[in-house]
């Protein structure tokens, strides 16, 4: 697949001040004093390929360095030294409001960023109704953007981005501010431009969208490039970064059981059979038992527990979420440090014999599915004489019936 972005060597400083002249005062005051500053590296001789058609992350810690990346893509820096090339039109959606004039209405900003990503001003103007329909603001289009909320502001320049069309998409994790059903629309747009052969590249905090959505990902640390490729290997190395598994130094080989315990801890868990005795297999179509016990090792605010079933690749087959409750039945809005909570229950079995996995995810509620943490389960072994297509089996009431030329 053809390279659409080629960076190479890219290196970029900042200059700091150690000391802010802010008013005339201060500058009058001591008219003499020279400024002094501090530099920081940003980025380090980082060197990259994104191929046509890849979703594409990129993660780190923050000021890592990955967002100024960013920008020297989407042109807002200039690198010190090196070179980024970008083939095609590029569309980025980096910070809240960048590109916006705040005293222009919705509409006369609309026209003016789709002629800024490449339109021409009648084609910006034709696609404004889309823009809006997208956006969900039809009854906000003559208002001033001073007067939008974050979200408006947000759901707005994510409507253009879309609506450009572009090759490239950059994206910062600015999708936050958004609320869920929205980030959730955003998220299928990403599926939709990926599938009409887009390349995306996603600046993220959020290792279950690393995971779940990117083709392949890549750790900047202290502006180096320290991996680049499988996207669950990238998210395992973020986690030892972040969470003092290995020294920054040697990040060394993660897998499954490299995932820190950082909001909640597996306790125990185990499967078992219709009898109530602990297995690690199932008869096929026989009911699995699940019990999970999941201590907070920090307070969860209205934590949904979420059991996925994954075949060997890690694919998910399916998933239940689970909302904890307390006494009396009513959701649990908060988790305190060290509480726990047994996730049981009887789960119906579709599978075909076969390895299966078992992960859980912890999503707090209310927001697009981007999961504090993820938790692996142990696996087990589905067994039976039945085998079949595929990885379930489903029931329907489907008949083949000769019709009466066919007959003898």
């Amino acid at each position: 697949m053809a390279v659409v972005i080629e960076a190479r060597r890219v290196e970029k400083t900042f200059r700091i001040p150690h000391h802010r002249v802010d008013s005339l005062k201060e500058r009058a005051t001591h008219p003499l004093r020279r400024a002094e500053y501090r530099e920081l590296r940003a980025l380090r001789d980082v060197s990259f390929d994104v191929h046509g058609g890849e979703f594409f992350g990129v993660v780190g810690r923050n000021g890592s360095g990955k967002s100024s990346l960013l920008k020297i893509m989407a042109s807002i820096y200039a690198a010190d030294s090196g070179r980024i090339r970008m083939a095609g039109r590029v569309a980025p959606f980096i910070e809240l409001g960048v590109g916006f004039n705040p005293e222009l209405t919705a509409r006369e900003n609309v026209v003016l960023n789709g002629v800024m990503m490449g339109l021409s001003r009648r084609e910006a103007a034709r696609r404004l109704d889309a823009v809006l329909e997208f956006a969900e603001l039809e009854d906000f289009v003559d208002l001033k953007l001073k007067n939008y909320s974050s979200g408006m502001m947000v759901r707005l320049a994510f409507a253009v981005m879309v609506q450009a069309d572009a090759d490239v998409m950059l994206i910062d994790e600015v999708l936050a501010v958004g609320d869920a059903a929205f980030a959730r629309k955003c998220m299928d747009v990403f599926q939709e431009k990926r599938s009409a052969g887009r390349t995306i590249v996603l600046v993220t905090h959020d290792m279950a969208t690393v995971q779940g959505m990117c083709d392949r990902a890549m750790l900047i640390h202290d502006g180096e490039l320290r991996y680049i490729g499988d996207a669950e290997e990238a998210a395992m190395r973020y986690y030892r970064i972040n969470f003092g598994a290995a020294d920054d130094g040697d990040l060394g080989e993660a897998g499954p059981a490299a995932v820190p315990d950082v909001h909640a801890r597996v306790v125990a868990s185990w499967l078992e059979d219709e009898s109530g005795t602990r297995v690690e297999s199932i008869e096929q179509n026989r009911p699995i038992g699940l019990n999970v016990v999941i201590e907070a090792r920090e307070e969860l605010v209205k934590p949904i527990f979420s059991v996925y079933v994954l075949n060997q690749d890690g694919s998910a087959i399916f998933g239940l979420d689970v909302t904890p409750t307390g006494p009396g039945g009513a959701p649990m809005d908060r988790i305190p440090a060290g509480g726990r909570v047994r996730i049981a229950g009887t789960i119906e079995n579709p599978l075909l014999p076969g390895k299966y996995l078992l992960q859980c995810f912890v999503f707090r509620e209310g927001t697009l599915r981007g999961a504090l943490q993820v938790m692996h389960l142990p696996g087990f072994v589905v067994f039976g004489t039945r085998p079949g297509i595929g990885i379930v089996s489903v029931r329907g009431n489907v008949e083949a019936v000769a019709e009466p030329e066919c007959g003898p």
